[in-house]
């Protein structure tokens, strides 16, 4: 695995102990492992990791063990945290980083630093693609889903999820789709990706049928049903139509094309790209140069009246002379001396 540490904090490797069977939620794991630490207080605590070909298959095991473990706690939520997401619960933390998924589990009841240790192995562990399944960021409230969130990574069937309804029977993925169930309140939804137009057109027939068929026959039916581009969205118990239908509304559907070989496009991508990205330079500089004009004649016109003001207020204070600047003297006594103290006295 690469990740076994003989010490990590306070606690330290005693024993590896036999790996851990996988229950029969999916994909099965690459490898699995299961070591035992012991740690402050005579503390002891095992770490069972799992790694898996992909990250979506181990956010799915992820979701699974938290659905398993809010049936005795219902307020087992999935949270950001230590890894990439995860769980806790009194005597345990389990986390997804990349495509491993890790348990820290207290086992003899002393008092343990269980997220001393988790943070120490997710450290060890590569993130991988670093978030959680897309999917998941397409439900209504994303943030709040994700706590009780239950996803599926290329199904065959739905009978993994803690919610059954007869309508499942008639969804046929042939491991081409990827499932999601939250709840909201009394309302649930089941959100199903197909990965190809057809194989959504294909179920969503069906999928009518059906409801038309539970319909007759008076059985559970969902209360709104919607296909979305490639989504089929269901909305089960919500309290009326208008509350399933607002639910409904609020999927967000996000087509993806990817190529299978060389983009044919590639080219026109790039050349559009340098185009983009030469206006938006160009854009860039009239403004900056704009706002530098603005600002130049702005600080100018200010100067430029503080500078005038001045020199108005040098201009009264100076006496006009036509002397060339010179004292005149008013020996014809016709010009009038407004300031008696400059005129000379008359000697007797």
């Amino acid at each position: 695995m690469g990740v076994v540490r003989s010490t990590i904090g306070k606690f330290k490797l005693t024993q590896v102990l036999p790996a851990p069977d996988f229950p029969d939620t999916g994909a099965p794991p690459l490898s699995t492992s299961r070591s035992e630490y012991a740690g402050p207080n005579k503390s002891k605590v095992w770490v069972e990791t799992y790694r898996f070909r992909q990250d979506a298959q181990a956010y799915e095991f992820l979701s699974l063990l938290a659905a398993a473990a809010r049936t005795s706690n219902a307020n087992t939520q999935i949270a950001n945290g230590i890894g990439t997401a995860g769980f806790a619960t009194a005597n345990e933390i389990v986390f997804f980083k990349g495509s491993y998924v890790v348990t820290v589990k207290n086992v003899n009841g002393q008092p343990a630093y269980l997220n001393e240790l988790a943070l120490g192995w997710a450290e060890a562990i590569d993130k991988g693609e670093g978030d959680i399944p897309v999917l998941i960021r397409h439900l209504p409230a994303p943030d709040e889903a994700q706590k009780n969130a239950v996803y599926l990574a290329n199904f065959t069937d739905l009978h993994r999820l803690p919610f059954q309804n007869a309508v499942s029977d008639a969804v046929q993925s042939e491991g081409n789709a990827d499932a999601v169930f939250a709840t909201y309140g009394p309302s649930k939804v089941l959100l199903i990706e197909f990965h190809t137009p057809q194989l959504a057109a294909d179920n969503d027939r069906r999928i009518i049928a059906r409801i038309h068929e539970l319909w007759k026959l008076g059985q559970p039916a969902p209360t709104a049903y919607k296909r979305v581009g490639n989504y089929s969205v269901f909305v089960f118990d919500a309290p009326d139509e208008q509350t399933a239908k607002k639910l409904i509304n609020e999927v967000h559907y996000e087509q993806v094309v990817q190529w299978l070989g060389e983009n044919p496009n590639i080219f026109k991508e790039a050349e559009k790209h340098y185009i983009n990205t030469t206006l938006g330079v160009l854009v860039a500089v009239l403004k900056a140069s704009g706002y530098a004009l603005i600002a130049c004649l702005g600080i100018g016109g200010l100067i430029g009246g503080l500078l005038f003001s001045y020199r108005r207020a040098q201009q009264k204070a100076v006496a006009f002379s036509d002397a060339g600047g010179m004292l005149r003297l008013n020996l014809d006594e016709l010009t009038a001396e407004t300031d008696p103290s400059r005129l000379l006295r008359e000697r007797n």
